[in-house]
């Protein structure tokens, strides 16, 4: 499986799209409106190429006249323009012609526009300081007296602009409940890293996207990068870009998103790495000063985290969080090139679970210690929403194949769930190949189950290890979307005898299973690795 869409740093498509009313929207922008701040104050508005990639994409049409995007996100660093954008947008859904009106070859974009019939465009938030900048925009680009405000008829006011007698665009930052109902024709939803389960933001938000799903409307996120694990609306957003970018989803209309990360092994106490990382993020964005930006960063007074966030573009790792996201994603694919070759001398830890959680099986290669995914399966749901099982047989059919395609030298299985392949079925096929056993001594010697339960110790140890290796970066690993997910979703438990790993909650949805497999693969090759071999011999097993 490639790698997960969570460790790109820049996430517009590559390509631009073949239909689209970008061009009618830019046209109409460039027309109207006036940079009402900084150096190029009083000048024609102009979009940045990223701003209008980003534009293309949003009013991209499929050949029916569709839209290929039901959602976007800006999910940029502080300082990144994100508001005058969002005050743009919102003018543009209350006057441009961004709706279509015919196909035309002839034009750029092969589209032809007409303005919204009774647009009703809402600036959306949980308090009315949050709606506050991108209204303030919205008056800069459309004063009193203005020609944008003369040739559509718009009645200016501080909280709401009357287009006519039919249309309006205004904030709503009331309980869900007054905002029930109103069909809105589209929705700018502003700091999403902020709509949190105290203050309401995902109930609003639920009730929005009711409103706009009678409607076929659409809603764009702003957002800078959250604080995991808090319940925030641009958490939940992103996890559900990141399913549908790695083919978890089914939707045929998408979420687009517009984000540019740092790299993931900058250092911001090297100032050049630092400026590198800064030149990246801000790319798109000729009026950011790095300096000042550095200087904050180095203030004795700033916190990481918070520089992480709001200038990396990073969400930074909850408290308890087992694995750093960044420290994990510089081990990974991007920056290496690391390919597993068929004969290569491997081994294996599989971790089972036929319906509560997911099943994981992990490869780490001897010849460098490379972690790489060799399969992973979900339970799902069954017809009547029970929950189902995994398919054994497509699991047993996996280590069947990685016998086939590499050298294990050694396979480590927790027994729970899984005792007949563990202890059966597998030992009857691949004991012979095996040059270390899980339990090689005792009075019942195992070649594959390893039961994890009565082995917390070695389980813990291996564990804070683990924990130690990813922080020093001591290996990498195929960059896999589930193994990925699974890291970034485990949490620090302090066991009896030293720190392991556990689910956010019993009952969350969001599994670890790989990332238990990580610890117990690094685990098996150090163990390979320091010498230790076994013999068989009838019911015996020794180390030699």
């Amino acid at each position: 499986m490639p790698a997960s869409a969570a460790d790109r740093l820049a996430t517009l498509p590559e390509t631009l799209p073949e239909l689209t009313l970008g061009f009618e929207a830019a046209k109409w922008a460039m027309k109207y409106l006036r940079q009402p701040n900084g150096p190029h104050a009083g000048e024609r508005f102009n979009f940045t190429p990223g701003q209008m990639r980003f534009l293309l994409h949003w009013y991209a049409l499929n050949e029916d006249g569709s839209w290929i995007y039901h959602y976007g996100v800006r999910r940029l660093a502080k300082g990144s323009g994100k508001s005058p954008f969002a005050g743009v947008l919102s003018l543009m859904e209350l006057c441009a012609p961004v709706r279509l009106l015919d196909f035309d070859s002839r034009t750029p974009g092969g589209c032809v526009g007409k303005p919204v019939a009774m647009p009703w465009v809402q600036i959306a938030a949980t308090s009315e300081s949050q709606t506050a900048n991108t209204m303030r925009m919205v008056r800069a680009f459309a004063p009193k007296g203005s020609r944008v405000t003369l040739d559509h008829a718009l009645v200016p006011g501080k909280t709401i602009y009357d287009k006519g007698e039919d249309g309006k665009l205004h904030t709503i930052t009331a309980s869900a409940h007054s905002a029930e109902g109103a069909e809105a024709s589209a929705i700018v939803a502003d700091e999403t890293e902020w709509w949190l389960p105290g203050n309401g933001g995902p109930t609003l938000h639920a009730t929005l996207m009711d409103n706009l799903a009678k409607s076929g409307s659409r809603m764009l996120e702003t957002a800078n990068a959250w604080k995991p694990g808090i319940g925030s609306v641009a958490e939940s957003t992103w996890d559900d870009w990141v399913a549908q970018e790695d083919g978890v989803t089914r939707n045929e209309s998408k979420i687009l998103y517009d984000a540019r990360m740092a790299p993931p092994d900058t250092d911001l106490a090297d100032e050049e790495s630092l400026r590198k990382a800064l030149e990246f993020v801000y790319d798109d964005c000729p009026w950011v000063k790095y300096p000042p930006i550095m200087t904050r960063i180095w203030s004795p007074s700033s916190k990481v985290d918070d520089s992480k966030r709001k200038y990396m573009n990073w969400p930074t790792a909850p408290e308890d969080s087992w694995a750093d996201p960044q420290q994990w994603a510089a081990m990974g694919p991007l920056n290496h090139g690391r390919v597993v070759e068929p004969g290569e001398r491997i081994v294996m830890f599989f971790d089972g679970s036929k319906s509560r959680d997911d099943t994981a099986l992990l490869g780490c290669c001897m010849s460098d210690g490379h972690v790489f995914t060799l399969g992973v399966w979900s339970p799902g749901n069954s017809h009547d929403g029970e929950s189902a099982s995994v398919d054994v047989e497509a699991v047993d059919l996996r280590v069947q194949k990685a016998f086939d395609e590499y050298e294990v030298v050694a396979f480590f299985a927790d027994v729970r769930e899984f005792e007949s392949l563990t202890k059966i079925t597998w030992p009857q096929r691949y004991r012979d190949a095996l040059q270390l056993w899980a339990v090689p001594g005792g009075k019942s010697p195992e070649p594959i189950a390893w039961d994890m339960r009565s082995h917390s110790y070695d389980f813990e140890m291996a564990a804070e290890l683990a924990e130690a290796e990813i922080r020093e970066g001591a290996f990498t690993h195929d960059g896999d979307a589930r193994t990925s997910a699974h890291v970034r979703n485990a949490r620090r438990h302090e066991g009896r005898y030293g720190v392991s790993v556990k689910k956010e909650t019993p009952n969350s949805a969001d599994k670890i299973d790989a990332c238990v497999c990580v610890i117990g693969v690094r685990m098996v090759y150090r163990l390979v690795l320091n010498g230790k071999t076994v013999k068989q011999r009838t019911n015996e097993a020794f180390f030699v």
